[in-house]
């Protein structure tokens, strides 16, 4: 009688504890079901070892998991806030995406400080159809440990090098402002000054660093500005 009562109590949390679960991943976002940054793997791991608990023992007081998992959710949600808030707290926090090749070549020292051996990345490139490290004009491991890879032009889409269609090399953007922030490393290196800075946002109608959320350079020099957006009232409806 008393496994009987205890299975019909593991049956019914289960059905009590899942959908809370539910709502509570919808509640943090997609971060929590995507590529994964350290910090939101660890949440999604305590939540599971806290379901999971109470799930299997019945002695465990089901009222204190439901209110672990609200705590874990709004922690997870506040510590997200101010990692968008700061910049430096967030970079504390999370891995910062780091080059392992660059122009046909592995960055050794970097591939060591993430511990990527040269399988793991040859498998990473394999598995984007990439055959030939040359064909890498650079490749990064990011937050979530995924490869993110640029080819050479030659090799981008259809093959230009097929149709003597030659692109400029490093014709990626590079950030310059971030959420607002001046990213001042990456402006020493593009070899650009704060002047420089007012004189784009001026050509562009904004006022301050602060009000872009996104301000890049490509290497032909065209500046992109995305400026914060109050309202998403202007997007087109997605459905599932």
């Amino acid at each position: 009688m008393e496994i009987l009562k205890d299975g019909l109590l593991v049956i019914g949390r289960i059905f009590t504890i899942l959908p809370l679960l539910l709502f509570v991943t919808l509640y943090m976002g997609k971060r929590s079901i995507g590529e994964l940054p350290v910090f939101d793997f660890l949440v999604v791991l305590v939540l599971g070892s806290v379901v999971g608990a109470d799930i299997a023992d019945p002695n465990i007081a089901h009222i204190h998991t439901v209110i672990a998992i609200i705590v874990i959710a709004v922690l997870h949600k506040l510590i997200i806030y101010v990692k968008l808030k700061n910049n430096k707290i967030g970079k504390l926090i999370t891995f910062e995406p780091i080059i392992v090749i660059y122009q046909g070549s592995f960055i050794s020292e970097n591939m060591k400080k993430v511990n990527y051996s040269v399988e793991n990345v040859l498998q990473m490139l394999r598995e984007k159809d990439v055959f030939h490290v040359n064909d890498v004009e650079i490749a990064l491991v990011e937050a979530g440990g995924n490869l993110s890879v640029k080819l050479v032009p030659a090799k981008e889409n259809i093959k230009r090098e097929d149709m003597n269609i030659i692109k400029k090399s490093n014709a990626y953007e590079i950030p310059f402002i971030l959420d607002g922030e001046i990213q001042k490393p990456l402006l020493e290196w593009l070899n650009k000054d704060k002047r420089w800075i007012d004189s784009q946002l001026k050509a562009h109608g904004i006022a301050s660093p602060s009000d872009v959320f996104y301000g890049a350079v490509d290497a032909e020099g065209n500046v992109h500005l995305n400026v914060n957006q109050e309202s998403d009232q202007n997007l087109p409806p997605i459905e599932h």
